[in-house]
């Protein structure tokens, strides 16, 4: 039985097993009938080929309240996008695979350079925003939701419950964020937020002192998760990431654009496993060092347009003051793992935790070398501003993909 607490900044919706996904599913496809809900699947081709997106699609094969799946398709040539098609093709509800590698979205690409509004490197950020704007250009959905293709303890109950607090009308909520235990072959999972995200925000509070924007991210449970569902008419405004601080990025928008009233964290699963991200110890500009690195930036570049000042001497006091953190929460981990009788690794956590502690720095001189850099893709309004035609044609393309392509 899951608790009930609430945090007092933002709405935590449990699980508190007394629903089935039946009636989660009815009551949806109630809302549905006035409130399209619309699915986003970013995927790299390599994921169909492997163990999680079979099952997915065959949870989503089940759901009755989807009004369109879109799936963006990253990293794939001529053979694999028609390939993916078939693939997809066993989704019942209407679907559209979004091949961004494709000689005419190369061609929309090159559209937003000349504009100066492209997105500067591929990757998650840029592939979201993309199918964003295909939804946007469609304009026949209320309910937007996202999640990962490489989910192997994925059910059809997860998206139900991530999708409720949003699609409900008689709730206030513009955002869910999923969240859940990461637990898996006997072991604590969930190192970046375990090991960097938790201890850097405690460290970071008593090194500049309380701020809003800090409760509010601590309000969450599990603030990486790739699970969200908003409402569409906040997407517009959205500014994407396209670096890996996404989910972070995605928080501080709603921080900056919503009422906290308006954003809630709901629970979503028992349990939760994914592919999971080398360390990449050796290599900065790959894996979890990768990831750390820009969650730091992100959250520096918040907190300094929020007025906060940043100086050398201040990182080098929150490296100190994280390093401490984190280590103490490491016993608590280790405690709670030892009690459900879970494995960690402590050597291997407190290497991790150094490596992170490296990169809070690293993270900082870039931020102080560059503070005005931009790692934000434009808005889609910024980018209608522009070309008023730009998401009209960008539909066009991706359907003249799937026809020639076919």
């Amino acid at each position: 039985m899951a608790d009930f607490h609430q945090n007092g900044n933002i709405t935590t919706l449990h699980n508190l097993r007394s629903r089935s996904t039946e009636e989660l599913n009815y009551e949806l496809a109630a809302f549905a009938q006035t409130r399209k809900i619309s699915l986003i699947l970013p995927s790299l081709y390599s994921e169909l080929e492997g163990p999680a997106l079979e099952n997915i699609l065959d949870e989503l094969a089940k759901v009755p309240y989807l009004h369109r799946i879109i799936i963006g398709l990253d990293r794939a040539n001529e053979d694999q996008f028609r390939h993916a098609r078939a693939f997809f093709d066993r989704l019942p509800q209407e679907h559209i695979v979004i091949w961004n590698d494709s000689p005419r979205m190369l061609e929309m690409q090159a559209r937003l350079e000349g504009l100066g509004l492209a997105p500067q490197e591929p990757g998650k950020g840029k592939n979201v925003w993309s199918c964003i704007g295909y939804l946007i250009g469609r304009a026949d959905s209320a309910v937007m939701a996202i999640h990962d293709c490489d989910i192997t303890t994925y059910t059809n109950e997860m998206l139900a419950r991530l999708v409720y607090p949003v699609a409900n009308p008689a709730f206030p909520y513009q955002v869910a964020k999923g969240f859940y235990p990461r637990v898996g072959d006997g072991k604590i999972n969930g190192r970046v937020t375990r090991l960097l995200v938790s201890p850097l925000l405690i460290a970071l509070k008593k090194v500049i002192g309380d701020r809003d924007y800090l409760d509010y991210l601590r309000s969450f449970r599990y603030p990486l998760s790739g699970e969200f569902a908003m409402r569409t008419f906040i997407l517009p405004d959205l500014r994407i990431p396209s670096d890996w601080g996404l989910e972070i990025g995605v928080l501080s928008e709603a921080w900056r654009n919503l009422a906290p009233k308006s954003v809630c964290q709901v629970e979503i699963a028992d349990n939760y496993d994914h592919k999971h991200q080398d360390l990449s110890a050796e290599d900065a500009s790959t894996g979890l060092s990768r990831m750390s690195t820009d969650i730091c930036k992100s959250i520096f570049r918040k907190l300094a347009a929020d007025g906060t000042v940043f100086t050398p001497n201040v990182f080098r006091t929150l490296k100190a003051t994280y390093y401490r953190q984190a280590l103490d929460l490491l016993d608590g981990y280790y405690n709670d793992a030892k009690m459900n009788g879970l494995l960690i690794d402590r050597h291997r956590e407190e290497k991790t935790i150094e490596l992170f502690a490296e990169n809070i720095i690293r993270a900082g001189n870039v931020f102080l070398d560059n503070p005005h850099e931009t790692p934000f893709i434009p808005t889609w309004n910024r980018v209608h501003a522009a070309d008023p035609d730009f998401l009209k044609d960008l539909q066009a393309a991706a359907r003249a993909d799937q026809e020639e392509f076919a």
